[in-house]
């Protein structure tokens, strides 16, 4: 309490200062948050591409192409030695391209469902039941879209001004199948065919259309060098395995990581310089009262600690406060059905560590007018004005 009341002493000064440290954890923390989200979708998108290769058009962007590939395509992808199962899939964005929008965008993705019993990636139904042969205008819908297309099973949704039943809904995995909605093949590229000008449709069919093949190796075979293979044996294509897309995301993340919470650290720095300021001109208000304390017996370490320790707890309560609003921002922001539901994950460790961060800058921002502190002249601090 006494910690409290000296930094009180002047409360506008100290309010601000707290505020300061507040907003630099607050940045830290949304920015952060982001960064969180996408290195968990990262490594959710790891784990799925741990045990397949992603087949494209050459001129695509590996299973993120909208460039057309003829589903004859599987024939010659399975007579490659080493190849177990080819599926096809074909995505659609499930907004216009001018649609505002955060973080990865919400596909809807039909599959012809040849990947039954060679997929490893755990996906559960939170509810229903999952896509069967046969079905049409059937969909199974991702945790994070769920409020957003007011989905239930046995209900309709409308997708690109198409109207779908949901047959299931899928459990949270905090990766891409989140912001997904999963449709037959054929509904897919009907979806996909009404994207298209009148000439490209027309010379196209579209029964014979996806936009990339997943393939699954045979036992006791490398990924990265069954893509190689099909790439050798197969014209036409792209073929993407686990360690090019860690190799490829890795150092995209990289960058995008040290980018945010560079941003981030920047902004509470400029607090912590803040806490330099209020502890300097603190100990300069209360120079004869720590020559007092130094009269009577204080000694230069006690003084120090006294310091420092009012510096830790300004710090401390402006990187609570902080947190606290990053906390409600994130939950308002990442609120079921938001534009921006997904973007955000407010981790334990981004917590504490914002949190530690702060203290510690606090710490060490405080730590030279404390030794200031420490060192002053005992009678001169006494005749000081």
């Amino acid at each position: 309490m006494r910690i409290l009341r000296d930094i009180f002493r002047r409360r506008l000064r100290s309010s601000l200062t707290i505020f300061g440290i507040a907003i630099g954890v607050f940045a830290l923390v949304m920015l952060g948050s982001v960064a969180e989200s996408m290195n968990r979708m990262v490594e959710g998108g790891t784990e799925y591409y741990a045990e397949k290769v992603m087949v494209s058009d050459d001129s695509g962007a590996g299973s993120m192409s909208v460039t057309p590939m003829s589903l004859s395509m599987i024939e010659r992808i399975e007579e490659v030695e080493g190849v177990s199962r080819a599926s096809a899939s074909l995505s659609v964005l499930l907004d216009d391209l001018g649609a505002v929008q955060m973080g990865m965008p919400a596909l809807i993705i039909g599959s012809d469902l040849r990947d039954r019993g060679f997929e490893t990636f755990p996906l559960t139904l939170a509810e229903g039941r999952d896509l069967e042969p046969g079905d049409r205008r059937a969909a199974v819908v991702g945790a994070d879209l769920v409020t957003r297309l007011e989905a239930e099973v046995g209900g309709e949704v409308e997708l690109r001004g198409e109207t779908f039943e949901v047959v299931g809904i899928l459990g949270k995995t905090l990766t891409t199948p989140d912001s997904t909605v999963y449709v037959p093949l054929a509904d897919a590229q009907d979806l996909f065919a009404e994207q298209l000008t009148a000439p490209v449709r027309e010379a196209l069919d579209i029964r014979d259309v996806a936009t990339g093949l997943v393939v699954f190796h045979a036992e006791d075979v490398d990924s990265d060098e069954l893509a190689a293979r099909i790439e050798a044996e197969v014209a036409d294509v792209r073929a993407v395995g686990p360690g090019a897309f860690e190799e490829q995301i890795g150092s995209m993340m990289g960058i995008f990581n040290s980018v945010i919470f560079g941003v981030g650290m920047i902004a509470l720095v400029v607090g912590g310089l803040s806490v330099v300021n209020t502890m300097t001109m603190s100990v300069a208000e209360r120079t004869r009262e720590i020559g007092v304390r130094k009269a009577v017996g204080g000694s230069d370490g006690a003084i120090m600690r006294r310091f420092l320790g009012e510096s830790a707890l300004i710090s401390t309560l402006g990187g609570g406060a902080g947190l606290a609003l990053g906390a409600l921002a994130i939950g308002a922001l990442d609120a079921p059905g938001s534009a921006m539901a997904g973007t955000f994950l407010l981790s334990a460790r981004l917590a504490a560590g914002s949190l530690a961060f702060a203290v510690a800058l606090g710490v060490l921002a405080g730590a030279w007018p404390a030794w200031h502190a420490a060192r002053l002249n005992p009678v001169e601090a006494l005749r000081y004005e």
